[in-house]
């Protein structure tokens, strides 16, 4: 197993580890653990930080504060005031699409939580039909199977009858840092030379709460792109009043993978 696939694994691992409701299912096997040995102090006392947990995961301002910091870090840049000569072309980073088997069984691709970054893809993909565009991804699943999400995004262009003269498909990286590394070899070739004689930037679409890591490791790379945040999460104002479950799960789930991921590249060098 070469290094790429042992961090991917352990990155799995440590996500398994941080997402909020393990560890409410934790604290209550514990619970019921401590009520069989009948020591109902400890019993009680997981059970409090089960419904801590609970009520800080659904408390929507507490996640949201923070992801919304995350969303700011990397500003959005207007693209009205530039032209297609100012780019190499087009990066859409994978993460939406749900591939797999079912996209197989059912004969249909589905779109996931951050749809936006395949409606975002489409735009650009027809307002700029001369730049070449590259989809990279193919799963970020311990055990894929069935088709890649290139290989459905290719799918998805045919289906909606973009152009696709200038359609790049990167089939094989699982994370954001093998995004960069197998599509960097693709920029190199395709992108066209500016006027100072550098590679002209490509415009890059993925969530904007995993801009910034995205940004961090394509520069590492050499990559010189221009950020299309999407997906948005959070507005200008706090939700005080707001307690929902489903929203507070995802907002930590994201919150949390992208204050690891950052944490682990940092320390491994790839930002």
């Amino acid at each position: 197993m070469d290094m790429d696939t042992l961090f991917f694994v352990f990155s799995k691992m440590v996500q398994f580890c941080i997402e909020p409701l393990n560890w409410v299912i934790v604290f209550v096997v514990l619970s019921l653990l401590f009520l069989g040995l009948r020591k109902t102090h400890l019993c009680k006392r997981f059970l409090l930080l089960a419904l801590v947990d609970l009520l800080l995961v659904g408390w929507l301002p507490t996640s949201e504060l923070f992801l919304r910091a995350l969303e700011d870090a990397t500003p959005k840049v207007s693209l009205t005031q530039m032209s297609a000569k100012d780019f190499g072309g087009i990066i859409i980073l994978g993460g939406a699409i749900e591939g797999g088997e079912i996209a197989i069984d059912r004969g249909e691709i589905s779109i996931g939580s951050a749809a936006e970054r395949v409606t975002k893809a489409f735009e650009l993909i027809r307002q700029y039909p001369e730049l070449p565009f590259i989809f990279s991804g193919f799963s970020g699943r311990l055990s894929p199977k069935g088709m890649s999400e290139a290989d459905a995004f290719k799918r998805l262009v045919a289906e909606q009858g973009l152009p696709d003269r200038n359609a790049h498909y990167e089939n094989q990286s699982r994370n954001t840092y093998e995004n960069a590394l197998m599509v960097k070899p693709l920029v190199l070739e395709l992108g066209t030379v500016g006027t100072n004689n550098a590679q002209k930037p490509w415009l890059l679409i993925t969530s904007a709460s995993h801009m910034y890591r995205s940004l961090k490791i394509f520069q590492k790379q050499g990559i010189e792109v221009i950020p299309v945040p999407v997906d948005y999460q959070t507005s200008n104002t706090l939700r005080w009043g707001r307690f929902d479950l489903e929203d507070g799960v995802q907002n930590w789930n994201k919150l949390m993978h992208e204050l690891i991921g950052l944490l682990a590249y940092w320390i491994t060098g790839k930002i």
